[in-house]
């Protein structure tokens, strides 16, 4: 819209132009501004509603569909005339839109009374602002774009319509006392600036908001204008070469991307499909495909060669301003206005299909404006509103250092050739060079929540006694000598103060030791709670927690029990094995929601949830805050990410497994030798004769029990019969089990060894009977089992419960089977060498076929639904269940269904089956599902273009 001043002046031109005698009005000063003012939007030469165009004088000759829109010398017969009086329908502009004033009406009449003259002279360009000059008078001049020749002999800085070259690459002082050399001329402001790979040109992204963009290829030592390209409607974001330089691709405000061939300038292709303003584009190295990032909160991925769209990549939330693929290409990096960075997996290479998101970091308290990888790939650079400059280690995007408080927003960002240094332009006009930070792995540091090991030691007599009063003061504590159990009660004397005991023992740096409280399972009406303070009666500090994802509860609250259902905001952004913090509590993801109405469960995904580092679970409300958490050591020194951190101690209220009820255990590493200070209390602050408890402190003896369901089972011919084996983890023991079953009978299958995964409670088996199977002899021995295990480097081996003796059952009416599907997976084995197997890669999903043979069984067959898939790998579900989970419905015989491993599944083999509850309970015969890594894309050979 012009500005009132050139309304003003409209005015005044048309009083002029009503006298008889006065001069027709100007085409070019005064019709062409009412013109592109009130019809311009929607008659253009791109956009020709009513096939008329007012985008020129030419345009306006052609006229529209049905006939010229003016006659010279004939205002009333005039279509466009009528039609903007309302003499003729469609009334123009529409409604709701704004109308010419009389005075602007009186002028389009007066220059068609006139003759309708044209033009004098060549008809400015389409770009040309029809607008008053008006002096700029504020002194600072933003920095909108940076970059730096690759051979470093240049720096080139975009200041609203101006780039300057400076010499050199990271001088930002001796910049600031150069005058430097300006290069080109832009219709309006310069929104991007990159040097092709050589350093001999420069290319160039302008434009004008509402009327259209430049991209433009500058000789950059003579200043010479190689090319330009026109043909956005709209102001210009970015305009990037390909590595070869072939190919253009500019963005803009027009929600398009353009393709152009750089040695004629030709509209090789047009990319739609962004809903928004396209902030920024990217070639991949190979310059084979090209990533984009809109304000319609996506970014998209798109092949060069003939424009197919190769996926949408919606997570963000909000608009995403930046993005780039890393130097390697096998990675997609982009930020934008809800303050993360995420970084997708490349693998939409060969066909459209979903690229895994890999990582999620909120990494700014404001919207990030510009990102930008080390030439060696090792480091990314991030800016943002919040006034920070923060550099990310690429390895696992951690961040390695921040740069705070800066002056002004920080708008601009370019590497130095050799990585040593970026510089940075600001809002605020200045320049800075800031030194790279060298982005080394850390070395791989032991979970924080487990006790560092140490020998083991010989068992010592357990001390016994009582509490003796009065000990309710670090000073006055009881002395123990470890290991303890002490009998006592917080009691109080004369019932006037709070009751506490504390006890003072020794221990050496890292042993592990494990504090129970006997209360409550004894009829005790003792809620206790447990804590181990240093010699001065101070908290001891566990572990720190950093959060990296914030959250909330959506939809309910918690109670402090139930491990399902943990509807969290942005959940898409957490992965399984996650740490979520909530008030205190801190619990671990366990499996993903599993539709719109579902949330994920929480370890360890049946009976009451646990929490982690003796933290006890609790209520949560509706909307309450939670965050996902990194655990570090007690005062690692963390980089500031806009989040907050915690601080974790060695306390404890009800036992975080669940196993004592409301009674406390905790489990203490010392930090270093000396005494501690042990501390009990009831968590309301009762007290009585009646609250009476027994301590002991033990050594922590990491163990496992574990326990079989389904022996003796009954098996008919042809079919499988599922057991579960279970295990009860001691003292933190989470490493895996192996299950072996010995003495199964001729005819029958056991797949041994069975293993029961790290941190995971159970697994599941089957007994396979052969079509051809007989009974087993009356006096068969049972099938015996056996579980080991290595623990802090020896072998544990206990014997499980027999699985008992086999019987052959009747005829079986359901026979079921997991089978290979056209368009799916193909078996790794060919027929008769055994079980099938399928191959799936970890992130990514394959498509099997569940094949029923119906006997004497017409119903439908349910398969389960989040737990449909069984002993698969942890990590790794059969995907897109509908409400009735995996289900074979009456009268069929087969479906597909889909099985998706996370993409933190290691490698393994598993043999995984199907199992369902009719026809008296049928399973599958397992096949074996074997996971692997990524395929690894082979490193591209030619560098981005940025």
């Amino acid at each position: 819209m012009p500005p009132l001043l050139m309304t003003a002046s409209l005015l005044a031109l048309a009083t002029a132009a009503l006298a008889d005698d006065a001069p027709p009005p100007d085409y070019q000063g005064q019709v062409a501004p009412v013109l592109k003012k009130y019809c311009a939007g929607c008659h253009n030469d791109e956009d020709l509603e009513g096939r008329f165009s007012v985008e020129s004088f030419a345009s306006l000759q052609r006229g529209a569909e049905h006939g010229p829109a003016f006659l010279p010398g004939d205002p009333k017969g005039s279509l466009m005339l009528r039609l903007v009086r309302g003499a003729a329908q469609p009334t123009m502009p529409p409604k709701k839109e704004s109308r010419p004033t009389a005075d602007e009406i009186a002028i389009l009449e007066t220059w068609i009374a006139k003759g309708a003259r044209g033009p004098a002279g060549e008809e400015p360009a389409r770009l040309a602002l029809m607008v008053p000059k008006i002096a700029p008078k504020a002194a600072i001049r933003p920095v909108v774009a940076i970059d730096a020749s690759r051979d470093g002999r240049w720096t080139a800085v975009a200041r609203d319509s101006d780039v300057t070259l400076y010499e050199g690459v990271g001088e930002p002082v001796t910049r600031g006392d150069r005058p430097g050399r300006s290069i080109g001329k832009y219709p309006g402001k310069v929104t991007a600036v990159h040097f092709t790979p050589d350093g001999k040109r420069l290319v160039t992204a302008s434009g004008i908001a509402g009327l259209g963009g430049v991209a433009a290829i500058w000789n950059v030592d003579d200043g010479s204008l190689i090319r330009s390209f026109e043909g956005h409607r709209d102001l210009l974001y970015d305009a990037e070469l390909s590595p070869d330089g072939a190919r253009i691709a500019t963005c803009g405000y027009d929600k398009i991307i353009e393709i152009r061939e750089v040695a004629t300038g030709k509209l090789l292709r047009t990319l739609e499909g962004h809903t928004g303003a396209v902030y920024d584009v990217a070639f991949s190295p190979d310059g084979l495909f090209l990533v984009s990032a809109s304000a319609d909160d996506t970014c998209k991925v798109w092949r060069v060669e003939d424009g197919v769209r190769m996926d949408t990549l919606p997570q963000p939330l909000k608009a995403e301003s930046t993005c780039l693929f890393s130097p390697d290409g096998r990675s997609i990096v982009a930020g934008g206005a809800d303050n993360n960075i995420r970084v997708w997996r490349f693998v939409s290479r060969d066909k459209p299909e979903i690229n895994p998101m890999t990582i999620a970091r909120f990494a700014h308290e404001g919207p990030i404006v510009r990102l930008a990888f080390s030439p060696d790939g090792s480091s990314l650079v991030s800016l943002s509103e919040d006034r920070t400059i923060k550099a990310w280690r690429t390895g696992d995007y951690a961040e390695i250092q921040v740069w705070a408080d800066q002056p002004d927003v920080a708008s601009a960002l370019a590497f130095a050739p050799d990585g040593s240094t970026f510089d940075v332009g600001r809002m605020d006009g200045s320049l800075a060079t800031y030194p790279a930070p060298v982005a080394k792995l850390d070395a791989p540091a032991a979970e924080a929540a487990r006790s560092t090991a140490v020998a083991e030691r010989a068992p010592a007599p357990v001390q016994e006694g009582a509490e003796k009063e009065p000990n309710g003061s670090a000073d006055r504590a009881n002395p123990i000598q470890l290991p303890a159990k002490v009998v006592g009660v917080i009691g109080g004397a004369d019932g006037a103060e709070v009751d506490v005991d504390f006890y003072r023992f020794s221990a050496r740096a890292g042993e592990p030791w494990v504090f129970e409280i006997a209360a409550a399972r004894s009829g005790s009406k003792l809620d206790s709670f447990l804590e181990v303070l240093d010699a001065e009666g101070r908290r001891i500090p566990r572990v720190l927690l950093q959060a990296v994802r914030d959250s909330y509860f959506t939809f309910r609250g918690k109670n402090g029990a139930e491990p399902s259902d943990f509807r969290v905001f942005n959940w898409e952004e957490m992965g399984i094995n996650d740490y979520l913090y909530a008030n205190g509590e801190v619990v671990r993801l366990w499996l993903y929601p599993r539709g719109p109405d579902s949330g994920f469960f929480v370890y360890p995904g049946q009976g009451s949830r646990w929490g982690y580092f003796d933290t006890t679970p609790l209520a949560h409300a509706l909307n309450e805050p939670c965050y996902i958490v990194e655990p570090h050591p007690p005062g690692a020194k963390l980089v500031d990410n806009g989040l907050p951190s915690f601080n974790l101690y060695f306390e404890n209220d009800d036992d975080a497994k669940r196993e004592l009820g409301k009674d406390s255990r905790l489990t203490f590493s010392a930090p270093a030798d000396g005494d501690y200070l042990l501390k009990v209390r009831d968590v309301r602050g009762l007290q009585g004769p009646d609250f009476r408890y027994t301590l002991t402190a033990r050594d922590r003896r990491p163990d496992f029990a574990v326990t079989l369901d389904g022996a003796n089972p009954t098996v008919s011919p042809g079919t499988a019969r599922e057991f579960k084996v279970s295990v009860r983890r001691i003292d933190d023991f989470d490493g895996p089990i192996r299950v072996d079953f010995d003495g199964v009978p001729p005819g029958f299958h056991v797949a041994s060894p069975l293993t029961i995964e790290a941190s995971q409670l159970e697994a599941f088996g089957v007994v396979v009977a052969d079509d051809s199977a007989t009974a087993p002899a009356a006096d068969a021995k049972p099938i015996t089992v056996s579980a080991t295990a290595q623990i802090d480097g020896r072998e544990v081996r206990h014997d499980v419960a027999a699985l008992g003796a086999i019987k052959l059952g009747p005829a079986p009416k359901l026979k079921v089977a997991i089978a290979a599907v056209d368009g799916g997976a193909k078996s790794l084995s060919s027929p008769g060498e055994g079980p099938l197997e399928f191959a799936v890669e970890a992130g990514k999903t394959i498509m099997l076929k569940l094949v029923i043979d119906r006997i004497d069984f017409p119903g439908q067959a349910l398969f389960g639904n989040e737990g449909a898939g069984r002993n698969l790998p942890f990590g790794t579900i059969v995907d897109n269940l509908g409400l009735n989970g995996l289900l074979v419905v009456e009268g069929q015989k087969e479906r597909t269904f889909f099985v998706t491993a996370d993409k933190t599944t290691p490698e393994q083999v598993r043999p995984f089956h199907l199992t369902t509850s009719v026809a008296g309970g049928v399973s599958s015969r397992p096949v074996l599902l074997r996971v692997v890594k990524p395929k690894a894309e082979a490193p591209e050979t030619a560098q981005a273009g940025r």
